[in-house]
């Protein structure tokens, strides 16, 4: 590494908030260092997107030549082998970590120090225990699968979302403790490569009810089966787990995977002697510029409490790099999308109706079911629908959620559409090519003013 007296901004991290800093930093010509403690590139790239997609990919292709539609096209699957599927998932990752992560900072002209953070007081950061000097400081260290207190987990050998990704050999039953995004991923992904999975958790929470129930009724229909409450004690028989609910239900599997949200990762800075303060869950405090309580420390990404998606940690860890420069810039989140990568996708884009309501507006919404789009006709898949949510009052569109195979596609349109501050009327009356799946909007648009059944062409 090059020697430093001292530089502009001292990242910690590599992730995805940590090298969107660095990267708009440079490009702002100040001189930059990031600090990594473990691998190159943080969540994403290493045990979160990429590798959870790509076996996504591969567990859907299986489960679609299984369950084809098309008579008149026959096609079959064979048994998985696991261990080749991730050492496929390996090698992209590999290579995903050199040509995004290493071969980008060195094209921005910023040294990674590998070495363990840790600050001694409000103004002193030591790597390995030697002091690097900057004006201002940028915590982005991410965060990790949460572990919840559940009685007798510890006595188990558990999955994470990180560790399930690891498996070489397919278990024959899982129980998976959690209904969130990463739960039902982690689900749908083991059930398409043929293990028999139980969920224990609601599917869903924070989605619209139409949408989270059709989710529900097309994971009982690919045999996983879902159990609507809470793991209250873990115990094991015999070689296998089984996790007790709150209401006596129980659930046995060759292997249990926790998948109950995520924790920050800060253990080891020693944020306290910095003045850096954090909540009740341990995450980072900062105000709308990112700053944190100490003046000269910025915080982006998971490490804070914002939505834990890649874009918004790029978006914050921007935004973090820029205010320590010295501007005065904030992100906006309306039309904040996401995207539930089960397939059908359960995707949304601005706000939900409840969210709507708790914000004071008067609302309006309609919903359309796929069966009533001619794409998802045309597939012979009609799992799933379309919910567009406005100001009752104004038109606007405030937020707008499908359950499709294709959502997630759609909702680059609907974020334009709430960010331009369409009203329904205007979506309705926009441009929307034939025998697509994003015709849907337009069409669950068209309920506003009309809710007879339309014709193909109408």
């Amino acid at each position: 590494m090059t020697q430093h007296t001292e530089v502009d901004l001292v990242v910690i991290g590599t992730g995805g908030a940590a090298m969107s800093a660095a990267i708009h930093a440079r490009l702002e010509g100040a001189s930059v260092v990031a600090i990594e403690s473990g691998t190159l590139g943080g969540t994403c790239v290493n045990v979160g997107c990429v590798p959870s997609k790509t076996l996504l990919a591969a567990a859907h292709t299986r489960h679609s030549a299984l369950t084809n539609p098309f008579s008149g096209a026959p096609s079959s699957a064979g048994m998985v082998d696991l261990s080749a599927l991730i050492e496929q998932k390996d090698d992209l990752v590999g290579m995903l970590r050199q040509t995004k992560y290493a071969d980008i900072a060195a094209a921005y002209g910023f040294d990674i120090l590998p070495g363990t953070a840790t600050f001694t007081d409000a103004g002193t950061l030591l790597v390995d225990g030697r002091p690097v000097r900057a004006k201002s400081y940028l915590v982005a260290t991410g965060a990790e699968p949460h572990v919840p207190a559940i009685p007798g987990l510890e006595q188990v050998d558990y999955l994470t979302s990180t560790t399930a990704m690891e498996l070489t050999e397919l278990p024959a039953s899982l129980v998976v403790i959690g209904g969130g995004f990463v739960g039902l991923e982690q689900a749908q992904l083991f059930a398409r490569l043929g293990v028999e999975v139980t969920v224990i958790g609601r599917l869903a929470p924070h989605a619209e009810p139409e949408l989270s129930s059709e989710l529900r009724k097309a994971f009982l229909a690919e045999g996983i089966s879902v159990i609507g409450d809470r793991a209250a004690t873990i115990t094991q028989h015999e070689g296998l787990v089984q996790v007790t609910t709150r209401n006596g239900k129980d659930a046995t599997g060759e292997r249990v995977l926790v998948a109950t949200g995520r924790t920050p990762r800060t253990e080891g800075l020693n944020l306290p002697a910095a003045g850096i303060a954090t909540d009740e869950r341990g995450f980072v405090i900062v105000d709308e510029q990112q700053r944190t309580t100490n003046p000269a420390v910025f915080a982006a990404g998971d490490v804070t409490d914002v939505p834990q998606y890649v874009y918004v940690a790029a978006r914050t860890g921007k935004i973090a790099a820029h205010n320590a420069l010295g501007h005065d810039e904030r992100v906006d989140y309306t039309g904040l999308p996401s995207v539930l990568f089960t397939s059908p996708q359960l995707a949304s884009a601005g706000i939900t109706e409840a969210s709507a309501i708790a914000a004071g507006y008067r609302c309006a919404c309609r919903f359309l079911r796929l069966s009533d789009v001619p794409r998802a006709i045309a597939n012979h898949d009609t799992r799933g629908g379309i919910k567009v949510v406005a100001d009752a009052d104004t038109g606007k569109v405030l937020g707008i959620h499908a359950l499709a195979d294709t959502a997630g596609e759609m909702m680059l349109a609907a974020t334009y559409a709430i960010t331009a501050g369409f009203t329904v009327t205007q979506l309705a009356d926009t441009w929307a090519p034939y025998l697509t799946m994003a015709e849907g909007i337009r069409l669950t648009a068209n309920l506003f003013r009309n809710e007879l059944p339309t014709s193909c062409c109408a």
